[in-house]
């Protein structure tokens, strides 16, 4: 016959028995779930890290950076009319220089980019003060024809809003043998993180003071780390025509790409007011 207290034993160990077991089921179900987590956090950091890879804003003067301009691979997707001219006749500059041109621009004076393209004019006004290396960088290509004939070669269309120019390669790894400082990084326009729409600022490597020629044209607000140098700021007809080759889409389907418009830069001149 068993005791009370045998019984009580029994009913105890019965008891932690099935504490035990269905802690065990509770630890399963948490490693199966923690695996199914992983997998998809996985999948979202290489996700993630090919969007920086790609180049928020990469790819300029050295032919490493090459990978900066790869896009994702998506399904091709039917392409939107494209609204654009047929560029003018002529090929892109192939020169480049060993340093970056001596100081020859007023920093106290206003200077204006203007790009004429095959989908249209785009003014910019230039921060000369602000960014005085980078205004003279592009007074000097400009005025050696370095940006005629170059393709707009990237436009981004999910997270960040920019239309890249600025590489005679049409690929972005294209530069001009030479690099020049950041600057404005502290610029008043760059609120939270966000460079505003209308903005024009240098593409880089990921590096600081690594910018060439390439930069990009920000045709709606975009979240986007103070790396970039802010150098001007288009035109509310500028505007106009950014919208109108963003409106046509980019040519992977997956949000980054070449332009689906025929964006070429016909001629670049630099104006001092």
């Amino acid at each position: 016959m068993v005791s009370q207290e045998q019984r009580r034993r029994q009913l105890a160990r019965e008891k932690f028995l099935r504490q035990q077991q269905r802690r065990t089921a509770a630890r399963r179900k948490a490693r199966v779930r923690n695996t199914v987590i992983a997998s998809v956090l996985g999948v979202v950091l290489v996700g993630s890290l090919a969007l920086y890879t790609t180049g928020t804003l990469k790819g300029d003067d050295d032919k490493a950076n090459a990978s900066a301009e790869a896009t994702p691979s998506a399904s091709t997707t039917s392409k939107a009319p494209d609204p654009c001219d047929k560029p003018a006749a002529g090929k892109p500059a192939t020169k480049t220089w060993k340093k970056e041109p001596a100081m020859s621009i007023d920093k106290s004076a206003d200077y204006t980019l203007k790009l004429d393209t095959t989908c249209g004019e785009i003014d910019v006004a230039l921060k000369t003060s602000a960014a005085p290396h980078t205004v003279n960088s592009f007074d000097f290509l400009a005025g050696k024809g370095y940006f005629d004939h170059t393709k707009c070669h990237r436009l981004t269309t999910d997270g960040i809003y920019v239309l890249q120019c600025g590489d005679p390669t049409g690929q972005g790894t294209g530069g001009p043998g030479y690099t020049i400082p950041d600057e404005n990084l502290k610029d008043k326009s760059l609120k939270d993180n966000t460079y505003p729409a209308g903005t024009v600022a240098m593409a880089n490597t990921g590096q600081k003071n690594t910018g060439g020629s390439q930069f990009f044209l920000v045709y709606q607000d975009s979240k986007l780390p103070p790396s970039y140098t802010p150098f001007g700021t288009v035109s509310e007809a500028g505007m106009k025509v950014l919208k109108k080759i963003a409106e046509a889409g980019e040519s992977t389907g997956a949000g980054d790409g070449a332009p689906n418009a025929t964006v070429v830069i016909d001629k670049a001149t630099v104006t001092k007011s």
